[in-house]
């Protein structure tokens, strides 16, 4: 099965990057292109690819705005959308998980890494690179103030799916929580899924957020 993917970024150079290594990929096809944040709303309804590569930022819409619509949309929120830009600060980071991106990566990765991305994202997992992780710990890190107990949207979850969760949250992959908790790599994937279930969460990204917001992700403050 072809994943069919649109592109939104102002840049025409970087669009024209992505849609030959794209192209050159048997499994992958470039269904169409955009250059502002509602071109890409527009193509995504229109289109229904798999995934939209955004950027975040573009004129008139910015690409977090983009993303928060068309996960919202029902007629578009089973479109995956994997954020990609050089912009790689605290604040766009969140903003751009927040708004319902179901990865987060920077332009300077290889090729390789983003098409690979591409396909964990289509195939209905979610992807942070282990570098954005760390920038949303420092965020959290630094509020002014910290949670003082976990909100109502976490309680209704065990002790052990908590321990899962804030390892998630730490972004650990499935066998790392395994080793960590001495339990099996496919007792790990029970508990997020009954996770993703409880929490009404969209994928592991979501629970992510929820962990940081939670207050179950430990921060140093410097």
């Amino acid at each position: 099965m072809t994943i069919r993917v649109v592109l939104a970024d102002d840049q025409p150079l970087v669009r024209a990057a992505l849609r030959m290594v794209i192209t050159d990929a048997a499994d992958l096809d470039v269904a169409g292109e955009a250059s502002t944040g509602a071109e890409a709303i527009r193509l995504t309804a229109d289109l229904q690819p798999d995934v939209v590569v955004m950027d975040i930022r573009m004129p008139s819409m910015d690409g977090i705005e983009a993303t928060r619509l068309i996960t919202i949309n029902p007629s578009t929120a089973a479109v995956r959308v994997l954020v990609l830009t050089t912009f790689d600060h605290d604040e766009y980071v969140y903003a751009a998980l927040r708004a319902g991106a179901s990865g987060f990566l920077v332009k300077d990765m290889a090729l390789d890494d983003i098409l690979a991305a591409i396909r964990v994202v289509a195939a209905g997992d979610a992807l942070i690179a282990p570098a954005v992780t760390r920038r949303l710990i420092r965020e959290f890190a630094n509020r002014p103030e910290p949670v003082s107990q976990p909100p109502p949207v976490v309680e209704g979850i065990t002790e052990r799916e908590r321990d899962v969760l804030a390892l998630v949250g730490r972004g650990m992959s499935n066998t790392e929580i395994a080793a960590a908790m001495f339990i099996t790599v496919a007792t790990v994937k029970t508990y997020v899924t009954r996770l993703l279930a409880k929490l009404d969460a969209r994928d592991r990204v979501h629970l992510v957020i929820i962990a940081y917001e939670a207050g179950l992700v430990a921060t140093r403050r410097s």
